[in-house]
Parts: structure tokens; sequence; C-alpha cells
């Protein structure tokens, strides 16, 4: 047994470290083959060929996907030739709008920010060879993610079948109640995470098209995408875009009015409040107080996968509780300490 568990533990370990690079891919894979599965099925009744089924489903979404990314890439591209080729333009608004600051009139920026927006311009000219020298990794883990969503789309009975066959017969209750909220915290966090990112890029594109933003539309996909990693989110476009209309608009109450709703409605409202009490009613296993620190902890902890994890383990906590917890343990219990304590007085001469 020890030498077993040692190997075994050595191997996990290997598994572990050689697909750190893609884990996401492979749990962004699973999730999309769960929600796409309905939509695989229905199309199996028409086309009776899983193959082909799963394939033509997965096209429902990547064909999508690469569209956006490829008009998203196009039009940053052009920004970032603009603004290198208008580096004094934008250098002399930035410096005069810096002027209308109080106690900032008769401040010397121009050298400074001058030097800032070479700095800008470089890393934005920089932008398309870092997103070709990443293509890469990004190979790899989208070539783990559509096999990883065809392998469970196609496989899932089997898969599951396979998993239940592992687990012991005196452990049923416990991984039915670990089953069960796992699929409920998992969903709740799914659906809860891209219904607020959509609510919040939704109003960022409304901000944007009503104030005449240019790119409103590359800037409400760039806020969609971000807000799922730590610490960034929508306020990495709004910020920016408020400062854009105070300082090449000179229009302060549009730049007020984007911070404020912003700021009170996406980063306050939304993330904080908004998402986890969508969260807590879609899983019906963790009320709305451990489903806000299982994503806020989840999300600090574990990156990007955290926003799955943090609700998981939680869950998962919840229902270790549970099962041990039970009535009907705390009865078997005390049934075998009873039976014990007859076997003891029988035995006593």
């Amino acid at each position: 047994m020890l030498v077993t568990t040692t190997l075994f533990a050595i191997v996990l370990v290997l598994f572990l470290y050689m697909v750190r690079t893609v884990i996401i891919a492979t749990i962004l894979g699973v999730v999309v083959a769960v929600y796409l599965r309905p939509i695989y099925l229905r199309l199996l009744k028409g086309i009776h060929s899983k193959t082909v089924t799963a394939t033509v489903t997965l096209l429902l979404l990547i064909i999508p996907v690469i569209a956006l990314c490829i008009y998203s890439y196009m039009e940053i591209a052009d920004v970032a030739s603009y603004v290198d080729a208008h580096r004094t333009e934008i250098a002399a608004k930035i410096d005069a709008a810096l002027h209308r600051i109080p106690f900032m009139q008769n401040a010397n920026t121009g050298e400074s920010v001058e030097r800032w927006v070479v700095i800008a311009s470089n890393y934005g000219t920089s932008i398309p060879n870092a997103l070709r020298s990443a293509l890469g990794t990004f190979a790899i883990a989208a070539t783990i993610f559509v096999f990883t969503a065809f392998y469970f789309m196609v496989d899932a009975e089997r898969i599951g079948g396979y998993l239940r066959s592992k687990i012991a017969p005196r452990y049923q209750e416990l991984m039915s109640s670990l089953e069960e909220n796992v699929r409920g915290v998992l969903y709740g966090a799914i659906y809860s995470t891209f219904l607020t990112q959509a609510i919040k890029s939704v109003i960022i594109l409304l901000m944007n098209l009503a104030f005449h933003v240019p790119l409103a539309g590359v800037l409400a996909i760039l806020s969609f995408i971000i807000g799922f990693f730590p610490i960034v989110g929508s306020w990495s476009v709004y910020l920016p875009v408020a400062c854009w209309l105070a300082i090449f608009r000179n229009a302060p109450g549009q730049a007020l009015v984007m911070l404020v709703i912003g700021f009170f409605v996406n980063t306050i409202y939304i993330s904080t409040f908004l998402r986890p009490k969508i969260a807590a009613e879609r899983s019906k296993v963790l009320n709305f107080y451990w489903m806000l620190v299982g994503l806020v902890t989840g999300v600090y902890t574990f990156g990007l996968v955290g926003i799955l994890l943090g609700p998981i383990v939680i869950g998962l906590l919840k229902a270790i509780l549970d099962t041990i917890t039970t009535s009907a343990n705390w009865r078997l219990v005390e049934a075998d300490g009873d039976a014990l304590t007859d076997d003891a007085s029988d035995s006593m001469p």
C-alpha cells in the first residue's frame, strides 16, 4: 500500500505539472461541453453522427469568437498605428489638460508627458507582435480546449458511469452530496459570471456609443474578457475612457458620468452584490454570503480558475459537513454505541 500510494502521488504531481499551462483550457472545455450538450443532443436527432454533431456544435461557438478576435485585433492595430504617428499632438493635448487642473497651471510637464506618450506608443505598437508571439501557447491551449469539449460532449454518459463505478457503496451518500453541491455551485457561478459580465459590457457599450467614443465595440469586448481576471475589471476600461473624454474631448461632465456609472453600477452593485446573489439563487446550495466569499477569495487565491474553484471548495466543504452531521449517521453511531455497551454488559461477570 505504501509503494502504491507513493507511486500514485509521484505520477499525480508529474501529471499536474505537465498540464499546468493548459489547466484553465481543460476546465473551460468541460464547462463548455456541459452547457453545449443540450444543443448537441438536439442536433444529434437530425444528424445521427456524434462526430459531425459535436463538430457543428463547437463551430457554433468558435466561429463567432474568431470573428470577434479578428475584428478586435484589426481595430487595436489601427489605433496603435495612429498613436505612433501622432505622438506630438497627443502629448500636447495631455499637457494642456494637465494645465487646466488647479495648482498645475504653471507646472512644466511637457517633457514628462511626451516621454510617457512615447512609452505608451511603443507599448501599443508591440501589442500585435506580442499577440503573434503568444500564438504558440494559445494554439496548445486551444487544441486542448477543443478536444476536451469534444470528448466530454460525446462521451458524457460513459465518463459519468466510469467515475460512479469507482466509488465504493459506503461512500455513495457522500458522493451524491458532493456531486449535487458541485453541480449547483458550478452552474450558479458560471451562469452569474457570464450574465453579469454581459450586463457590464452592455453598459460600457451604451455609454461609449452615447459619448461617441471610438472603438466602442472593441472596448465592450475587452471589458467582457478582462472582467474574468483578478484585480482587473471593467474599471480598466471605463477609467481610461473617462480620462480620454476629459483630455481629448474636454468633456468633464461626460467623464464624470462614465466614472459614476462605471464605479457604482458595474464595480460596486453588479460585481459585489448582483453576481453572488444570482449565483446563490441559481446554485440552491450556498447562500449569498458564502457565495460572495467563494467568488472573491477564489479569484484572489487561484486566479482566473478561482471563479469556479472558490465556490466549488466551499460547496465541497458544505457537502462533507452535511454528510457527517446528518441525523442518520448520528443514529448509526448511537446504535453502534448501544450495541457495544450491551456487549460489554453481557461480558461482565
